[in-house]
């Protein structure tokens, strides 16, 4: 029995269909009936039942479908983390972002890249909880920077900073002479929100509804840069992290404190506990942690 062998069965016991199963691993359709027959002879019993209209998983093939799933699994992770494992100075790194982090990850990457010249880094937008572990748990990812808020034995997750929460207006727009705006002033404005899956809308939404006040959802976005777009032609307000508005966007719309509302948010560093992380990768990783012990937000 070996991982080809298992490869091939998984595939079958996916698609219960030779023929859609061979056409996913681009093989012959005889070939990969042949290797299922040869892996059933070594294991000694029969690990598909044909006798029936539609092929199905026999008891044993049940038991060794959900390892076999485990054993390739494992075996892909081995292979990355080999890869991995020699590297000092020299390699790839890929980081998962936010967008509210612009403003101070390049000085961290500046600094690091003074030590590892070398190493090409991958930054990639990862948005939503679902996204955030779907990417470290297939290694597609060496860590994510996010606000999602993670409850996962797999994960470890440092908490970096808190992040204040404004409202954002267009430039003339009437409320923009005020100091300070309050839930009520904007709850009649058109507003523009994350959708849903996101930590910043439901913190959003909780603050509404804590208030007591209904919200006018007009538009829903994934990205910060669509916001700003949309408050920008005066087709509604919306309520972003501090950070993000900060450099040349701050001087295209006005930002606003909403008084008697605790709207703020976490950012976190969230990896695999049990990956292996080579140096070079182990030392970004501390960079971004000290970049928050001597210099708070």
């Amino acid at each position: 029995m070996d991982i080809k062998q298992l490869q091939y069965f998984i595939a079958v016991s996916e698609h219960m269909n030779f023929s859609k199963a061979a056409e996913r691993l681009h093989i012959s359709q005889p070939s990969l009936s042949n290797a299922i027959k040869k892996l059933e002879h070594e294991i000694g019993t029969p690990l598909l039942d044909r006798n029936t209209r539609n092929l199905q998983l026999t008891e044993a093939g049940e038991v060794l479908f959900e390892r076999a799933k485990v054993i390739v699994k494992n075996m892909e992770v081995l292979k990355i983390e080999m890869d991995e494992v020699v590297v000092h100075g020299t390699s790839e790194i890929t980081i998962g972002v936010m967008e509210s982090i612009k403003h101070w990850l390049p000085k961290v990457i500046a600094n690091y890249k003074k030590d590892y010249p070398q190493m090409m880094i991958h930054l990639v937008d990862i948005l939503g909880s679902k996204r955030v572990k779907k990417s470290l748990k297939s290694y597609k990812t060496h860590l994510i920077i996010t606000n999602q808020l993670m409850d996962d034995p797999e994960l470890e997750v440092k908490t970096l900073y808190e992040e204040r929460l404004v409202a954002v207006l267009p430039l003339h727009h009437p409320l923009a002479k005020k100091e300070t705006l309050s839930i009520s002033d904007i709850s009649a404005e058109p507003f523009i929100i994350s959708t849903e899956g996101f930590q910043t809308r439901r913190d959003i939404l909780n603050t509404f509804e804590q208030a007591e006040k209904s919200i006018d959802i007009q538009f829903e976005i994934e990205r910060f840069e669509t916001a700003v777009s949309l408050v920008r032609e005066n087709l509604g307000i919306t309520i972003l992290p501090e950070n993000y508005l900060q450099g040349p966007t701050a001087k295209t719309i006005v930002k606003k404190e909403i008084e008697g509302a605790n709207l703020c948010r976490n950012v976190y560093l969230v990896y695999l506990k049990n990956r292996h992380l080579p140096f070079a990768i182990r030392q970004l990783l501390k960079d971004v942690l000290q970049f928050f012990e001597t210099k708070p937000m």
